[in-house]
């Protein structure tokens, strides 16, 4: 028995020696496994973070100091004044998208504070933020509340008030709004305001009465084409001067829309020279002569042609809202009675709404060009 438990026991301890051994290997081999990934993260970190710098052209190309902003000459100067006397109303910037609102008080502010104090002092709250009145009444009122001191690090005197940017204003609540009036009113030492819409009749009268207003107005060709050429020669693009005009007509006065198509169309054609082709197929544009080939049908064709030419632009994938706009333009232009165009014009406001509701595009469409061909059959 003796021997038993001593060859039992000598095993035993073998057994647990063995099973020490071969966890501290497998510990030993997952400390190698686990460090290699790690030594391959920090290899890897460096071309990583230069990826990560790669920023959209629409942010790169945004204004950096308020005289880099493009044709809004009232607003600039106003807010050179403000920033000379470091003194600054509250503000409501108003007018079509892609204009330069955002991008004009976010480069006075950096010019107001300098990049340390820029996200302490600025607190910007947009469409895809929660901004109901909870929110007012709790995040902006304790922001608002915050006292601040007139100096910035680099020793440069700055104003002794914070900025909050409310973008998109008029997609706020009207509770909300109206709960943003008191704070106005009682935090005006410690805070200014600058509200950004797209339309000022859906801001309160309140809320407007308490601010400056600036309207901005839509891009002029001159100014869109020079800025457009700017960022040609810094990132090295060829572009026909079609291809700039055609950019600048799809975009509609958005600089914005613009500088988008123009990177669109240059990394489709990274090694060619950017045409006016290319940036109507970007744009999802309906190429003219489709436009006027219908047009020919509704004024000549049957309506037979013209259920196949309608079928055919809808099924090439075109939205409607794009035919739409682009017949309403061709319309206007035409030589037909005022009588006529009224009643065209008339049902594509029709048509735009039902678009909007949600209509079939096909049936919408064929229904606006039987107007076309009935109003163009009584000119004849």
């Amino acid at each position: 028995m003796l021997n038993d438990n001593a060859t039992s026991s000598y095993f035993s301890s073998e057994y647990r020696l063995t099973t020490k051994l071969v966890m501290q290997a497998f510990l030993k081999g997952a400390t190698v496994h686990t460090s290699r990934p790690q030594k391959d993260k920090a290899a890897a970190g460096p071309s990583t973070e230069k990826k990560a710098k790669a920023v959209p052209w629409v942010e790169k190309y945004r204004p950096k100091s308020v005289d880099e902003v493009a044709f809004q000459e009232e607003v600039v100067a106003v807010l050179k004044k403000s920033l000379e006397g470091a003194d600054l109303p509250n503000l409501l910037f108003y007018g079509p998208p892609g204009t330069g609102k955002t991008s004009t008080i976010l480069a006075a502010a950096r010019e107001l504070y300098g990049p340390e104090l820029f996200r302490q002092r600025v607190l910007e709250l947009n469409a895809s933020d929660e901004r109901g009145i909870q929110v007012v009444r709790e995040k902006v009122k304790n922001f608002a509340q915050l006292t601040v001191a007139g100096t910035r690090p680099d020793g440069k005197p700055c104003p002794p008030f914070k900025i909050i940017i409310l973008d998109e204003a008029d997609s706020m609540t009207a509770p909300a709004q109206a709960a943003l009036r008191r704070t106005m009113e009682k935090e005006s030492r410690t805070t200014r305001f600058c509200l950004i819409c797209n339309y000022i009749s859906r801001i309160i009268e309140p809320l407007t009465s308490r601010c400056s207003k600036f309207r901005f107005k839509p891009l002029a060709n001159q100014i869109q084409e020079e800025r457009l050429l700017q960022i040609c020669d810094k990132e090295n693009l060829k572009c026909t001067k079609e291809s700039i005009v055609a950019l600048v007509k799809v975009s509609d006065g958005d600089l914005r829309k613009a500088i988008t198509f123009l990177q669109s169309a240059a990394r489709l054609n990274s090694d060619k020279e950017i045409t006016e082709r290319a940036v109507i197929d970007i744009a999802g544009v309906v190429p003219p002569k489709m436009i006027d080939n219908m047009l020919q049908i509704c004024f000549r064709g049957t309506f037979e042609k013209l259920e196949v030419a309608v079928r055919n632009m809808v099924d090439e994938g075109y939205a409607a809202t794009q035919i739409l706009g682009q017949l309403h333009e061709s319309i206007i232009e035409r030589d037909l009675a005022d009588k006529q165009k009224s009643a065209i014009t008339e049902k594509m406001a029709v048509v735009s709404k039902c678009l909007a509701d949600g209509a079939d595009e096909y049936l919408q469409m064929l229904s606006l060009c039987s107007v076309i061909m009935q109003q163009a059959s009584q000119n004849s």
